[in-house]
């Protein structure tokens, strides 16, 4: 393994819902959770399966989305190292209603849902903390929402980058996005190349610069802003 990727252990104590958990709570969350290895184009989880653990992303990059009878598909969103899911699944103890796909190889960490329901029921802190988590989500899906039914591709794209910033459900990410530009396609619904028109729209407004081995944000707050000609 790459010395310079994180272990289990660093990214479960890392995470911000961890920093206030009880060393005995800290202890079993530890001793529970499991890794798992999804490559590139395998699923983290589908549809219909029971909710069986919490999932975080140690490394890769994971979208939750869903397909149609048809074919069809839809991208809810994009989930970067550092983000967790499925906790919407395990409060109401029902089937998943989502595929989560790696969008690149991924290191999933596995948090049991017993142990979930353990901290739930003994951690006000934990409690707090999935009150915001569940709200930001919230707040997320009504802004794709609109951004599929309103937007332009350009601005699409924009906001798509600029959702990744957001500190409560992916704490950690830095100016850099190594994100690539299929991966951003395939979030914001757009082929590669059209992902990549838009991208070279978005810098030459001076909002963002394409670097090697990924996207440097410029400007997050003219990101969020940022609307096309439509």
């Amino acid at each position: 393994m790459n010395n310079l990727q994180p272990s289990l252990r660093d990214a479960l104590r890392s995470a911000n819902w961890a920093k206030t958990l009880t060393p005995e709570q800290m202890a079993r969350v530890e001793a529970d959770t499991i890794e798992t290895f999804v490559p590139k184009g395998g699923f983290v989880c589908r549809k219909g399966e029971p909710g069986a653990h919490w999932i975080g992303i140690i490394s890769g990059m994971v979208k939750m989305n869903n397909f149609s009878a048809s074919g069809k598909s839809v991208t809810f969103t994009g989930v970067p190292p550092g983000g967790w899911f499925g906790e919407g699944t395990l409060l109401k103890s029902e089937l998943l209603k989502y595929d989560a796909m790696a969008l690149r190889d991924s290191r999933i960490a596995r948090l049991p849902a017993a142990t979930f329901h353990w901290l739930l029921e003994g951690s006000l802190p934990f409690t707090r903390f999935l009150l915001v988590q569940l709200n930001e989500r919230l707040g997320q899906f009504i802004g794709t929402v609109e951004n599929d039914r309103l937007l332009d591709l350009d601005t699409r794209v924009a906001r798509c980058l600029a959702a990744m910033f957001n500190s409560q459900l992916y704490p950690g990410l830095e100016q850099l996005v190594q994100i690539s530009q299929e991966e951003l396609g395939l979030l914001s619904g757009a082929s590669r190349q059209r992902a990549n028109q838009a991208l070279q729209v978005l810098e030459k407004q001076g909002l963002l610069r394409l670097d090697y081995g990924g996207i440097r944000i410029l400007d997050l707050d003219g990101l969020r802003r940022y609307e096309g000609c439509g």
